[in-house]
């Protein structure tokens, strides 16, 4: 899917009918993502060939995309505006000004749909012209930009590039829920505010967000110059600069797939853990630093999270090191929604990031040991179980230092992207449900995409790019690991 085989028919802008201006101050979950990349996703959808040949794709489905988009951003202005930094204010805000719009690229493309919704590992550079660029420079950025691409006489793809300080993953889908409901209701009234289902209106009050100082700890916010002056020496470090960091997607030699764990596949793999969660225990205890608190008890069961994230990251570390023998150090982390985890707990529909970074307490070694899987699924389940018990924020002044640790150490660093409880298949726009959901973004670091599978209730899909060889090992470990006992 090259680039060349794509054809732009148009850049247009999409704005809220009207919106006032609107001031949303970045806190401090927002600002750790300032300058970090773009969240891209695709959404592939199968048409029937009436309504996927391009004349009439082009003159009646896209109007309906545009006309529900526009009355989607009415009730989401922010995602119109752009991040800015006052002057005179100690923190960004994100500000949607009347006039602000939404980039939007129409496309066609003469790749093969089905290809394109295959499973199997593919190169990891086709899908990188289905997703728009978000723009961004010192003084200001971009908060979304989309595509719509068509595939004559099949389907077409929505590829969002949206900035992560202003949304996380409940929030973007949330929008995604909204434009698709308005999108499959849309009645052709281009000039009115339609209304969404309390559960879709975004919640927009920052005031619910208690500041550090408030919780308990002093977290300063990231020394974002320092930082970036040590990850990347020839960006700009001033502290006040909004141009997002260089990280480029990894496509030399790099492939694309995607690994599904149907419910049983589950089952089996939670029965796995918790049959050898005891026999595993000395070993974990001698394996894992001096911060574990991996000794919990044996649980009655074990949540589909732990045990596909343990699974995923043992496969790619052990794949990484039969190809990579010199990457024999992992760490693991994953970020948790805390809307509902906060004193007191904050509305589910809550606009902007409320996720928190958890760093699994494994030494780097057990990621490729024999029972390398047990091990980090208890791991990781001991570090959701202090979560719940201690809050949140128990280990904030640890966090850091650590994570300066493992770089130091040259720990490669696995993280997750998405989740299995978004609902990214419920997002139909009147065409019926995607055909296929990409995380696009998983290129751009080791991260592992996670979604709920297609076509089965409590089953999962696992999106991840590697180089080819590693991708080969990892769909040998992954698949056989499913068979053994």
């Amino acid at each position: 899917m090259a680039s060349h085989n794509l054809k732009i028919h148009e850049q247009c802008s999409v704005a809220p009918p009207s919106a006032p201006q609107t001031s949303l101050p970045l806190v401090f979950f927002d600002m750790f993502w300032l300058r970090f990349h773009p969240v891209e996703r695709i959404f592939f959808y199968s048409l029937p060939v009436t309504h996927s040949n391009p004349s009439i794709f082009f003159t009646q489905v896209v109007p309906n995309l545009k006309t529900s988009l526009s009355h989607t951003l009415q009730h989401f202005s922010p995602l119109a505006g752009n991040v800015l930094w006052p002057n005179g204010s100690s923190n960004p805000v994100v500000q949607y000004t009347p006039g602000d719009a939404v980039s939007v690229v129409l496309a066609e493309s003469e790749a093969d749909f089905d290809h394109a919704l295959d499973n199997a590992p593919k190169e990891a550079s086709e899908l990188r012209c289905l997703v728009p660029n978000l723009e961004s420079s010192d003084s200001h950025a971009s908060v979304m930009a989309i595509q719509i691409t068509l595939f004559p006489n099949r389907g077409f793809a929505i590829g969002i590039s949206t900035h992560h300080a202003v949304l996380d993953g409940k929030t973007s889908t949330l929008f995604i829920k909204a434009w698709a409901s308005l999108c499959k209701t849309n009645d052709d009234d281009s000039s009115s505010t339609r209304s969404l289902a309390p559960e879709l209106e975004p919640f927009f009050d920052r005031t619910v967000i208690k500041s550090p100082s408030e919780l308990g700890f002093n977290l300063s916010l990231v020394d974002l110059a320092e930082l970036v002056t040590k990850m990347f020496p020839g960006e700009n470090s001033d502290e006040r600069c909004l141009k997002l960091l260089p990280f480029p997607p990894r496509l030399e030699d790099q492939v694309r797939g995607t690994f599904v764990l149907t419910v049983a596949d589950l089952e089996r793999l939670k029965n796995r853990v918790l049959s050898k969660w005891d026999s595993a225990d000395d070993v974990v205890e001698a394996k894992s630093n001096s911060n574990s608190k991996s000794t919990s008890s044996k649980p009655t069961k074990l949540s589909t999270f732990v045990v596909t994230c343990a699974y995923t990251v043992v496969c790619i570390a052990k794949a990484l090191h039969g190809v990579e023998k010199e990457k024999n150090k992992f760490s693991f982390t994953f970020t948790g929604d805390c809307r509902a985890r906060l004193e007191p707990p904050i509305p589910e529909n809550y606009f902007g990031n409320c996720v928190w970074g958890n760093l699994v307490d494994a030494k780097p070694s057990a990621f490729i040991e024999k029972e390398g899987f047990v091990i980090i699924a208890k791991s990781i389940h001991s570090k959701i179980k202090d979560i719940l018990d201690k809050g949140v924020f128990h280990e904030v002044d640890d966090v850091l230092p650590r994570y300066a640790a493992l770089a130091k150490e040259r720990v490669e660093m696995i993280a997750t992207a998405g989740s299995n409880r978004f609902g990214v298949y419920g997002n139909d726009f009147g065409w019926g449900k995607p055909s296929k959901v990409e995380i696009a973004s998983v290129d751009r670091a080791l991260t592992v995409g996670l979604a709920e599978k297609r076509d089965e209730k409590g089953g999962v899909e696992v999106g991840i790019v590697l180089k080819r060889p590693v991708m080969e090992l990892f769909g040998t470990l992954f698949h056989g690991g499913l068979t053994y006992e």
